[in-house]
Parts: structure tokens; sequence; C-alpha cells
């Protein structure tokens, strides 16, 4: 049995959770779901970022308290992953003494070391990224609120690791996924590197974690967040704990916190002395129209919605199936429909329609007693046989929506597989044909109840209900051998998992 430790980022709470924050958490909860069912020990965490201006700003334009405001949001947050199913072991709060104690910790251990130190600072800084940028950034990069400062803060020694790190990037390919990410941060790490501003003054900030040497100061909400993934686990308080999960095997996110955590999360950990984790990846953004989902454009996705409309899993499916991990995807009501009508509602949805309602027919409502297999029989068990192994391959490879497709494709062959064996004509035609309908719907149930199996992670209440119609859910999930589904099985009571979506 493997270990898998992933997360996602600490969402920010100074608005409503989006589509892509459901995207980054569906994808973990997928990879956890997989991974359970392949008998790996998985822990998966999320959580909340708490801290920094913007939260501080947000909650004076409410003329309420920032506590009162973190604790509405985050209620909010996980409120949607309850309704998205995220089976997360952990959520963690970076209001959390169990957090905020280990950040002092931290801070005191590098102080010490004299990896902290005091300067003052000249510049620019930007109150949407919370942080001191250059000209040169603020000409090419998207950052809102720009000011000039002039204060004395902690600074961490990250250019002091520049080198070591860049040293571990190239050496660990695994390091930063996709490819195209890890030859970006190479390109930035090829620049001088400065040292990361570790602190706020009180004077113009106080929502954050006190600096335990200082307490005229406050915590960088980044240097703060980025902990979460070794605070949530037990470092500095259970040991065993920790040690049994860390380093991470995955750490997710979009790209627009890549170099948070590709560059200033590994210096962090070479400064404390801890292992780096094993693989960052980073995916793209949901775009509207060819744009990046922005409050301010408002063409953000209210995820709630959409499952209010339509249900949570065909949303689930929709975003797995439709990125490709890596790269950029754009979602549109009319692609989300096609796909719903194409993929869950003819492929899916009308095989098991059609199957179940065979067997009712004909074989009073359970699976019927199979004769020896033909040559097309044969073709379709061999799909049925590869497939499994095939789609845990390319969950391993963080290919999910091949794995998606790949499966798929295997209730595209059952489809086919009865439009050749035809059982309603051959019953229908000659009686003594009804042994060959019995073999063709016998297989056909059990190779669709080894797809729905396979898409359990993706679609888990869909799934769970399509097994049950099958008689199949007392058949482990990880048991995805041909001939599972007995004669005799009674099949279950249930309506059109996937009705379709009527547009004018």
């Amino acid at each position: 049995m493997a270990k898998l430790y992933l997360t996602t980022p600490l969402y920010y709470v100074n608005d409503k959770p989006h589509i892509g924050h459901a995207y980054t958490t569906i994808l973990a909860d997928v990879l956890a779901r997989y991974h359970r069912i392949m008998g790996d020990e998985v822990y998966f965490l999320t959580g909340t970022d708490e801290h920094g201006q913007k939260v501080q700003e947000a909650a004076e334009m409410r003329n309420v308290e920032p506590k009162n405001h973190v604790d509405e949001f985050v209620k909010r947050f996980q409120d949607l992953w309850k309704h998205l199913h995220i089976s997360h072991d952990d959520f963690i709060r970076t209001t959390e003494p169990r957090h905020t104690e280990r950040v002092k910790e931290l801070l005191n251990t590098l102080y010490e070391k004299d990896e902290i130190y005091l300067d003052e600072y000249e510049g620019l800084y930007s109150v949407s990224e919370e942080r001191f940028v250059t000209e040169k950034e603020v000409e090419e990069g998207d950052f809102r609120q720009i000011k000039k400062l002039k204060e004395k803060n902690y600074f961490f020694r990250m250019s002091k690791y520049q080198d070591k790190l860049i040293d571990h990037i190239e050496s660990h390919p695994e390091f930063i996924k996709p490819k195209s990410r890890w030859n970006e941060v190479l390109g930035f790490l090829k620049k001088p590197l400065n040292d990361l501003c570790i602190s706020r003054p009180k004077s113009r900030l106080s929502w954050g974690i006190e600096i335990p040497f200082d307490r005229d100061y406050v915590t960088y909400v980044w240097f703060d967040a980025l902990l979460n993934y070794i605070t949530a686990i037990g470092w500095g308080a259970d040991e065993e704990k920790f040690n049994n999960l860390w380093p991470a095997d995955y750490h997710l996110m979009a790209k627009d916190i890549l170099t948070t955590h590709a560059v200033y999360w590994p210096t962090m950990l070479m400064a404390a002395g801890i292992a780096l984790p094993k693989t960052i990846f980073s995916h793209g953004w949901w775009l509207m129209e060819e744009s990046k989902m922005s409050k301010s454009l408002g063409n953000v996705i209210n995820p709630m919605e959409l499952i209010d409309n339509y249900g949570v899993d065909p949303l689930r499916y929709y975003l797995m199936r439709d990125m490709v991990l890596g790269m950029d995807a754009s979602f549109t009501m009319e692609s989300f429909i096609k796909r719903y009508n194409s993929d869950l509602a003819n492929d899916y949805g009308n095989l098991v329609n059609r199957v179940t309602m065979l067997i009712v027919k004909h074989f009073d409502g359970k699976i019927p007693e199979g004769s020896d297999y033909n040559e097309t029989d044969l073709e379709l068990v061999a799909h049925a046989k590869t497939t499994p192994q095939a789609v845990r391959k390319l969950i391993g490879d963080m290919k999910i929506h091949d794995a998606v497709e790949h499966t798929m494709t295997l209730m595209r062959k059952i489809n086919a597989y009865l439009e050749i064996k035809a059982p309603w004509k051959s019953i229908k035609e000659d009686d003594s044909q009804k042994g060959s309908a019995a073999t063709t719907l016998t297989l056909s149930a059990d190779v669709l109840r080894i797809g729905s199996q396979l898409l359990q992670p993706v679609m888990p209440s869909k799934t769970q209900s399509i097994l049950d119609i099958l008689g199949a859910s007392s058949i482990p999930l990880s048991d995805t051998s041909v001939g599972n589904l007995k004669s005799g099985t009674a099949l279950g009571e249930g309506k059109s998992p996937f009705p379709r979506i009527i547009t004018e």
C-alpha cells in the first residue's frame, strides 16, 4: 500500500468561491478517490487562507471585524465542498492555533539562525498581490493598487537558496509539472532573486500572525499560508504523523500562484531543514470567451448555480473531461450542455436504460444466465479487461481527462456491441435465440458495471445509483474483473440517471 498526501492551495477568503476554486478541489478529490480505490493510504488536505491586507480591507468595507468576516466566508467554502461531494481528510484554517503557533515557532527558528533580518526598503507595493514588485513586473504583470512605500520590514534570505533550488529543479524533473511550468520556473530563477519581505508593520496591517520577536509586525500572508502544508499534518506537534505523511506527493494549484509554491515555499523549507515536496502541479485557468475569469470583469461562474440547475456529478464530469492538465480551458454553457447530452445522456444514460429495460422485460429483472462467448463477445471482454489497467496508468500520469475519455470509450464500445448483437431483435424473431440475448445483456451489464466503477471518483453519486440499479453495489470498486456480476442478481429500481437537457 502506497502513501499519497495531496493538497489544494488554501483559498483566500476575501470573496466568494468560484469555479476555479471548485475545479482544483474536485481535481484533488478525484485523485484521492482513485487512489483510495487502488488501495493507497490517502491524506487529502484543503482549507482557507484568512490573513492579509485584502481580507482586512474587505472586512472594513463591510464594517465587520476581520474574524467575523472570515468565519462567514469560510462557511461558504465548506458548504460548497459539501455540495461538490469533496472527500477531504482535513480542512485547515490559518486562524487556527495549530497553525498560528507553528508559524511563530518557525519564524523564531529562522530568526535565531540569521535567516531573517530587519532592513529598510523603498519600492513599489501591490495591494492586490500583497507584496513588493519591480517596475518591470508592474509593466508586464496584472498588478492593481500600486503604491510607493518606504518602510522597515523583516526579510527572509531567499536569495541564499537560489542556486540550491535551481540544482534541485534541474535534477528532479518531476518536481514541477507540467514541463512548461518547470521551464517557466527555471527561467524565473536564472534572473537575480531578491530576498523575501515577510512582515508588515501593524501601523498599516493588523490582521495577521504577530511576528514573535517583534510585536510591531505581523507575518506576510504568503509566508504564513504556505506553512499550512506542514502544520496541518503535525509538524512541531505530532512528529509521527508528520514523518508518515511528509513530503507531500502533490501540491495542486492554478498557474497564477506557481511562483509562490515553486520558489518561496521550497526555499523556506530549505532554510528550515525540511524535505521538499515531491511534485508541484500547476494547472491552467478556466476562461470565459478566452478571458480569465475575474470578478472585476463580471465573468465569474458560480458553481452553486450549476449544481442547482444540473446536478453536481455532471459539473464534476465536465470539469475533469474538458481541461487538459497544464493547459487553459474555455467554459461555456453551450460546451457544458453539449458534453452533458453527448457523453452522459446519450452514451452513458441511454446505455443504462437500454440494458436494464431489456433485462426487466425479457428476464424478469434478473441478470440472466449466459452461454459461451463468440468472437464478438470476446472483443468486448478484451476491452473490458485492458481498460482498468490503462485508466490506472493515466491517473498515475496525471492525465485525468484521458482517463475519463478512455472509460467513456469503453461505454461506447458497449453501445456498438449492442448494435451488432441486437438482442431485442433476436428475442423477437426467434425465441430459441433467447440464450444468445442473455449472453449479450449479461456481458453488457457487467462491462457497464466496470465502466461505472472506473467513473466513480469523477461522479460518485450518479455512478453509485447506477451500480445499485445493476445490482452491483456489493462488488468492491477495486474489483473490475469481468464476470463479477453474477446471473440471478436482481436489478434495483432507479430513474434515468442523465435526462437530456432540452434547449430552445
